[in-house]
């Protein structure tokens, strides 16, 4: 595609539409700053699908629209439109179908850009791949703007690439992949989405399975539930009528039980009034007696109150007679009690007097003795408490001493553990590093290793270039190939439409002749002029208009040096009379054989003239739908052929194709097992890495044991004879100290002297404090004995009036009884 004429109008200083021709080579525009040479490059960008209003030196897109300046308003619409000539058709297909294309870009304050293309609106994507595919763009390095020179010096390698792409035609492709891979995100993301809604609808699923589960479960509950209410009612209405029976039957025997009570009553109601005719003289006679009887009962009644009430008042005067007696004869006991008491009283406290007397002498000799016990029993503690003091002191001595001993030797045999221990610990380590593998080895294996990778990595390399320069065989083979079925396929529907054109314009019950000849390409409209309207007669001998075969021996012939049409066309024999007598000459040629031409011949040109031998002449015009339907017979044939040869030339590069393919796949496979047995190589060296590494660092941890047991042997000797040295004195001190049975037997008879003086202290308190209770006893007993004393004499008193008042009230007693 190339631009042939860009057109502007209200873009920026452009006010009216203003047409800008590119005409093939180099077209320069020339003129003074601010003349808007620039404007023309930022249009032809803004039409190629410029967003970033930044790279238009504007704002805002808006600012593209002519803003008005002098005596000009502003306008509210900018267009650009750019022509784009498409005659090798290699725009994309969906603009492919014109010689010519038109993009335009039209916008509208505040409205935004629309974009057509050939006059239909299309996405501002469409018209950047439009532009991308000829490695062309508003954005593209073929737009070479100020100061793009020396950015493209110093571009990096990535800037140098995109200008490389762009120039291979590459871009677009970019683009579309771009743009694939947003599409295929989408609908990856699309399918995550579907996935969650089939999850979803799934759980959904199993819901309303379940709901469905619970309702058809529902459905059956109720329909046994209705069966078992039917039958239910059912039986209930069975009972209902059965008692309803049972019922009628017991109204019967119960009307007829109301009958036979209803006559028995009305005959005890004829026996009542009878009786009641004679009631009244019985219950005046009923009355008289009964005041009789009354008063009779109630005299009755008075007597044997009176008689109860005789007989209570004698047994409650018996009664206080006898308690009278009991509690005179009480009363006198007590008397006497009362005087044998006073008696006893008076001569306990004769005694207990005595006794005071002489009490005062034994106090006070008890209180002597108790204080010369109490000063003995002090000095026997004192002597006690010296001899513990000092049995103690020797005892925790003796206990801190052992203490040691047992720490020494529970520290001593800990150190000799230890020192064994480290021992073990450093002949295992000296051990380990005799019977490791040597580093030497490893470091070996390692650098082998390393270089069998090497290699690998250049077969990798060889592999990679050998796949590439398949791939590059097979793309260059699959084009070809792409080229060749295209071009088979364009050839083979050609030649199947022809065919179908052909096929239904010689329908009928009679084909015409033209299906049946054959003529030599180029020489259609001359076989068209000769023949005429003659070619859609059939050879059929059945049908109304035909050619027959007629004797042709007498015929004469052509003007010398004149080709007869019969050579050039291959036809019914029918027609071998009629092609004889024409003959094919140039146009030049024709007037002047006219004359030479013999009744029945004729001349045409390969252009369609005619000349007959009755001096008809005919130029060439249009070709005769005979003559196009032998030019598309011809065709037809050609075009089969071609196809045929595509075909087989598309099968013979299918086969390139297919063999360049197993090629590629031979090289991935060997780049692949390149790959493996590198990465198995490269598992080999990290292993070789490791173990050397291992071996590194277990070398250097046992170096630095070894150090820390030497360490640990040196400081484990110095304590373990730090440790005898300890033990040796704490033996020593132990040996030291005082015998304990000496100490024991001195505190033991400290210990029985103090006893036995605790205990004649104890008795001498004991005593003293006897004679004191005794003494306050006998007082107390003494102020006991004055008082009950006049208790006694008091009470001896009122039981002697108590005696004077019984005998007085026993003889008033008799006397009532």
């Amino acid at each position: 595609m190339k631009f042939t004429k860009l057109r502007i109008a209200g873009f920026k200083t452009f006010v009216e539409p203003t047409d800008f021709l590119i005409e093939p080579g180099l077209t320069g525009i020339v003129g003074p700053n601010g003349c808007g040479k620039s404007n023309l490059v930022e249009a032809m960008r803004w039409v190629m699908g410029e967003t970033s209003s930044k790279n238009m030196r504007a704002s805002g897109m808006d600012d593209v629209i002519f803003s008005g300046g002098g005596n000009r308003p502003a306008r509210n619409m900018a267009e650009v439109v750019l022509f784009l000539d498409n005659s090798t058709r290699t725009a994309p297909a969906a603009f492919n179908d014109n010689d010519a294309i038109e993009v335009s870009r039209r916008i509208e304050r505040e409205s935004g850009s629309t974009y057509r293309v050939n006059g239909r609106e299309t996405r501002a994507r469409d018209v950047q791949l439009l532009f991308a595919d000829a490695s062309s763009g508003s954005r593209s390095p073929a737009m070479v703007h100020q100061g793009q020179i020396g950015q493209m010096i110093s571009a990096k390698p990535q800037e140098r690439r995109r200008i490389l792409e762009e120039a291979a035609g590459v871009a677009g492709l970019h683009s579309r992949r771009h743009e694939a891979e947003l599409r295929l995100k989408a609908a990856s993301d699309n399918l995550l989405r579907l996935d969650d809604i089939l999850q979803q609808i799934e759980s959904q699923t199993k819901g309303l399975e379940r709901q469905a589960r619970q309702a058809s479960r529902y459905r059956d509950l109720a329909a046994s539930i209705r069966r078992s209410e039917a039958l239910l009612a059912l039986i209930n209405h069975r009972e209902a009528t059965q008692a309803l029976a049972d019922a009628e039957a017991k109204l019967a025997f119960f009307a007829c039980e109301v009958e036979e009570k209803t006559r028995l009553e009305a005959e005890a109601a004829r026996a009542q009034g009878i009786a009641a005719h004679a009631l009244p003289v019985l219950r005046e006679a009923e009355l008289a007696r009964g005041g009789d009887l009354q008063r009779l009962i109630i005299a009755r009644e008075a007597l044997d109150g009176e008689e109860k009430r005789a007989k209570a008042r004698s047994a409650e005067l018996s009664q206080r007679i006898a308690q009278m007696s009991s509690d005179l004869s009480r009363e006198r006991a007590l008397i006497a009690d009362a005087a044998g008491v006073l008696e006893r009283l008076d001569v306990e406290a004769a005694e207990l007097s005595d006794a005071a007397a002489a009490e005062a002498d034994i106090e006070t000799q008890g209180r002597a003795r108790l204080i010369e016990a109490e000063a003995a029993l002090a000095a026997a503690e004192a002597e006690l408490s010296e001899a513990q003091e000092q049995r103690a002191g020797i005892e925790a001595r003796r206990m801190s001493c052992e203490a040691a001993l047992r720490d020494e030797r529970a520290r001593l045999a800990r150190l000799e553990a230890e020192f064994t221990k480290v021992a073990d610990e450093k002949a295992a380590l000296l051990a380990d590093l005799g019977g490791g593998e040597d580093r030497a080895l490893l470091q070996e294996a390692l650098e082998q290793t390393i270089e069998t990778a090497g290699a690998y990595e250049d077969e990798i390399a060889q592999f990679e270039a050998a796949h590439a320069d398949a791939r590059s065989l097979e793309a260059s083979a699959r084009g070809k190939l792409a080229e060749a079925e295209r071009k088979a396929q364009k050839l083979g529907t050609e030649a199947q439409t022809l065919s179908k054109l052909l096929t239904a314009a010689s329908g009928g019950f009679w084909p015409p002749v033209t299906d049946e000849i054959t003529v030599a390409r180029g020489f259609e409209a001359a076989l068209g002029a000769a023949l005429g309207d003659d070619l859609d007669a059939s050879t059929n001998p059945s049908a109304p208009a035909h050619w027959a075969e007629t004797d042709r021996r007498a015929d004469p012939a052509l003007p010398e040096g004149v080709e007869p049409l019969a050579d050039l066309v291959t036809a019914p024999e029918a027609l071998a009379r009629r092609l004889n007598q024409i003959g094919v000459v140039s146009r030049s040629e024709g007037p002047a054989l006219l004359p030479l031409l013999k009744p029945g011949q004729r001349l045409v040109s390969k252009e369609g003239d005619l000349w007959r031998w009755d001096g008809f002449v005919q130029a060439a015009e249009a070709p005769t739908p005979a003559a196009r339907r032998l030019t598309e017979k011809n065709r037809l044939g050609e075009l089969t052929l071609e196809a045929e040869a595509a075909r087989e030339t598309a099968d013979a590069l299918k086969a390139e194709a297919e063999e360049a393919e197993a090629k590629v796949a031979a090289c991935a496979a060997a780049e692949s097992g390149a790959r493996q047995s590198h990465k198995a190589a490269l598992r080999e060296v990290e292993t070789a890495r490791a173990r050397h590494a291992a071996a590194e660092r277990a070398e250097a941890s046992a170096a630095a044991r070894l150090s820390a047991l030497e360490e640990a042997t040196q400081r484990l000797t110095s304590g373990r004879d730090e440790a005898r040295e300890k033990f040796a004195e704490a033996q020593m001190a132990l040996d030291d100290l005082a015998d304990s049975a000496e100490l024991a037997e001195r505190l033991e008879v400290c210990r029985t002297r103090a006893g036995r003086e605790r205990a004649v202290v104890g008795e001498a308190r004991a005593e003293l404090q006897a004679h004191l209770r005794e003494a306050q006893s006998r007082a107390r007993r003494l102020e006991a004995i004055a008082n009950e004393r006049k208790s006694l004499a008091a009470a001896l008193g009122r039981l002697r009036r108590s005696d004077q008042r019984f005998r007085g009230a026993d003889r008033g007693s008799h006397n009532r009884i």
